[in-house]
């Protein structure tokens, strides 16, 4: 009974991993990009910027599922999460995808044990990982766009100070920089050859990627396009003031590593002795499988072991 359904799981699986890939090749298309970003300028807030004749048509465009989704803040915010982390997925996609590799298990579970608020669990759980893995994918982005920035800055300047307009200096960053910098900068560049002002892209990519540092950037270009002034001077000051709050970050990484070793361990050892015993002596954990008021315990301690996580998480993440 178990291998028939494990085995089907894992032809679920696979089959919906192979047709992600098929999507994500044909979605890595400039054009696709392209229609993806002026479809989130259309659905959300920001689409306030684009004449209602051309939002009219992109909405016309857009599918209708997709429409119904973005109505509601909470699809909003996945699509605007799903913009920032640099996934070129649809919000619909994104939704099938997710709820199929929660549920999938959760039914396996059902089917194993008959136990409905252990497989509900497992879905819920599996819903939260993939929620913690989109915010890590955007921390990441936003990290290595700080690591890039000091020499992004350091680039502009010498090119202003070579003679080269902002502009010429924006197009040069977005084709020598990877990204996630070289993407946005290249948007940046190709927005304005639009017809937009190069202060409000450049002001339009603290939307795709929340980061500080960026914001630094961009209103000292907003500032000094208003009052004038020595702009490369004062990137020059501002790309040093980016590393050294880069190396005392790094300095405060080192110190609190104790403590974030200490906190995933203390996140993963009582899952992983719950498996080990299950193995060794299955019937020593048959009370909390099989009995109503051990499924109510296990949720409660999965909760209890998903806060404690987070308040450790929340202790060690000193803001520089």
């Amino acid at each position: 009974m178990v291998i028939p359904v494990l085995l089907t799981f894992f032809a679920v699986f696979l089959l919906v991993s192979a047709l992600f890939l098929v999507l994500t090749t044909v979605r890595e298309s400039p054009a696709f990009a392209l229609k993806m970003r002026l479809r989130r300028l259309a659905v959300n807030k920001g689409a306030s910027t684009l004449p209602e004749s051309v939002r009219s048509e992109i909405l016309r465009e857009t599918p209708h599922v997709e429409r119904v989704l973005t109505r509601y803040r909470l699809f909003r915010n996945i699509d605007r999460s799903l913009d920032r982390a640099g996934l070129k997925m649809q919000l619909h996609s994104f939704l099938v995808y997710s709820l199929t590799v929660a549920f999938i298990p959760a039914v396996c579970i059902y089917v194993i044990y008959h136990k409905a608020l252990i497989a509900l669990a497992a879905a819920v759980l599996i819903l939260f990982i993939i929620v913690v893995t989109l915010q890590v994918l955007i921390q990441r982005r936003v990290e290595k766009l700080t690591e890039q920035l000091p020499d992004l800055l350091m680039m502009i300047a010498r090119s202003l100070r070579a003679g080269h307009s902002m502009t010429s200096a924006i197009e040069l960053v977005g084709l020598e920089t990877p990204n996630p910098a070289g993407e946005l900068f290249k948007t940046a560049y190709e927005q304005q050859k639009l017809g937009l002002r190069i202060t409000d892209t450049l002001a339009g990519m603290t939307d795709r990627i929340e980061s500080l540092d960026l914001r630094f950037f961009t209103t000292t270009v907003s500032i000094n396009s208003d009052t004038g002034g020595n702009l490369s001077e004062v990137l020059d000051k501002l790309a040093k003031t980016i590393l050294e709050r880069l190396n005392v970050r790094r300095q405060v990484r080192v110190y609190t590593a104790q403590g974030r070793l200490s906190g995933y361990i203390l996140a993963v050892l009582p899952i992983a002795m719950f498996f080990i015993f299950n193995m060794i002596s299955p019937e020593y954990e048959q009370l909390l499988i099989k009995e109503k008021i051990g499924n109510y315990l296990l949720i409660g301690a999965a909760v209890m072991q998903i806060v404690g996580f987070l308040f450790i998480r929340k202790i060690i993440n000193i803001r520089i």
